[in-house]
C-alpha cells in the first residue's frame, strides 16, 4: 500500500472520529424546536424542522416539544361560595410558545409541570370558591324550561290518566346561572394564563372534567331525590284509595241488589211452596182427620219434647195422646 492511500486513510478516520465526538449536526424533527446556547448564554432559536449544523463543543442544543401537551390535576376538595364541598377534578392543555423565555425561567417540562401544579391548582381553588355551586354544575338555564311527567298507563280511561298525570307532575324551579361551568373554566383560563405568560407557556384551555360532590351534599341530594319520589308515590295511593272507594262503592250497591232480588226471589218461592203445602194438608186433613191429627200431633212431640227440662203437670190437653 502507499504512503498516499495510509494517508487518505487516516485522514477518513481522524474526519470519522471527529463527526462521532463533536457532532456538528443534529436533527430538528416535526414537532420539535431547540434553544442553542453557547456557555449559557442563549444565541439562537430554531423552530424550523430539518438538518441543522451547530458549532462543536461550544454549541448546546436544547430540544423542546412544540406540539400541544396536557396537564392533569388532582381533583381537590373545595367548598363553593354557599360552603358547599365539592371534588373537582381539572385538566389542562398547554404549548411552549417562547422556548428561549422558557428555557431561561423553568428550563426542562417536569419542572413546568410542578409550576403549573401550584398556578392552575391555586386558580381552579380560586374561582370555583368565588362561585354558587350551580355556575359550577351547569351551563345553561334549559332545565327551567323542563317538566318531569310521569308516564301513566293501564288505566280505564283518559280522564283518570290525566288527573293522575296532574298530581305527579313535577315542576322544580333551579335558580338561574349567570357563568356557568364554561364561564368559569374560560375565567381560570384568563387568571392563569396571566401568570403563564413569564414562563413562555401559553394556556389553550382549562376545563373541568369531573365535579364530584362530597359524602354530606351528596346525601342531602338523595334526600331530595327520595323526598320528590315520595310526593309521587303518594299521588298514587291518593289515587288508589280513591279507586277502592269507588269500588268499594259500587261492589256494595251490586251486593245488595243482588241481596234483594234473591230475597225477593225467595219469599215468592216460599209463597208458593207454603200454598202447596196448605194444599196437600187440607187433602190429607180431607182424606183421613183423625190420622191427620194423629201425625200432626206426633210430629209436635217429636220437636218440642226433647227440649223440655221438666214437666209440672200433663192436664193440658196438648198430652192427651200420649194417655
Amino acid at each position: 500500500m502507499s504512503k498516499k492511500s495510509i494517508f487518505l486513510i487516516v485522514i477518513a478516520a481522524l474526519v470519522l472520529i471527529f463527526l462521532v465526538v463533536a457532532k456538528p449536526f443534529y436533527i430538528l424533527h416535526e414537532g420539535e424546536q431547540a434553544v442553542i446556547t453557547q456557555f449559557g448564554k442563549i444565541v439562537d432559536v430554531q423552530k424550523t424542522p430539518g438538518f441543522k449544523v451547530k458549532t462543536p463543543f461550544i454549541d448546546n442544543v436544547t430540544i423542546y416539544s412544540s406540539k400541544i401537551l396536557s396537564w392533569d390535576g388532582d381533583a381537590q376538595r373545595i367548598p363553593t361560595k354557599e360552603n358547599q364541598f365539592i371534588y373537582v377534578d381539572p385538566t389542562s392543555r398547554w404549548v411552549i410558545s417562547d422556548p428561549a423565555l422558557f428555557y431561561e425561567t423553568v428550563n426542562d417540562v417536569e419542572t413546568a409541570q410542578l409550576r403549573l401544579d401550584d398556578i392552575l391548582d391555586s386558580t381552579v381553588r380560586t374561582v370555583i370558591s368565588e362561585n354558587y355551586l350551580n355556575e359550577a354544575v351547569r351551563s345553561t338555564n334549559r332545565i327551567n324550561g323542563i317538566s318531569v311527567v310521569e308516564e301513566v298507563s293501564n288505566l280505564e280511561n283518559l280522564e283518570d290518566a290525566e288527573r293522575l298525570r296532574s298530581l305527579t307532575v313535577s315542576e322544580v324551579q333551579q335558580e338561574s346561572i349567570k357563568v356557568g361551568r364554561a364561564g368559569l373554566s374560560a375565567k381560570m383560563l384568563e387568571i392563569a394564563s396571566s401568570y403563564t405568560q413569564k414562563y413562555g407557556i401559553t394556556l389553550v384551555d382549562i376545563i373541568i372534567r369531573q365535579i364530584r360532590y362530597s359524602d354530606d351534599l351528596t346525601e342531602s341530594v338523595y334526600q331530595r331525590m327520595i323526598k320528590e319520589r315520595n310526593q309521587i308515590a303518594e299521588a298514587y295511593r291518593s289515587y288508589g284509595r280513591g279507586q277502592q272507594a269507588q269500588w268499594e262503592g259500587k261492589t256494595e250497591n251490586e251486593r245488595m241488589a243482588i241481596l234483594s232480588e234473591a230475597y225477593a226471589e225467595a219469599e215468592k218461592i216460599k209463597g208458593v211452596a207454603d200454598a202447596e203445602a196448605t194444599r196437600i194438608y187440607a187433602e190429607a186433613y180431607g182424606e183421613d182427620p183423625e190420622f191427620f191429627e194423629l201425625w200432626r200431633t206426633l210430629d209436635s212431640y217429636r220437636k218440642t219434647i226433647p227440649g223440655m227440662e221438666k214437666v209440672l203437670t200433663t192436664d193440658l190437653s196438648y198430652f192427651d195422646l200420649m194417655y
